[in-house]
């Protein structure tokens, strides 16, 4: 498998999230891990939120 690529499983309940990053405003890019172990993360998807309608 060539890095930084993953098999696509099914989370359970109590199971946890596998890193991932994502880019973020000015340029950023944020991780996961960043934030494990010191506050908790909530992630949400709007697919259309800044498409005209």
């Amino acid at each position: 498998m060539p890095a930084g690529a993953s098999e696509t499983s099914t989370l359970k309940l109590g199971d946890q999230a596998p890193d991932f990053v994502v880019p973020a405003h000015g340029n950023r890019k944020v991780s996961l891990s960043e934030f494990r172990g010191s506050k908790n993360v909530f992630l949400c998807f709007y697919p259309l939120d800044w498409t005209p309608v």
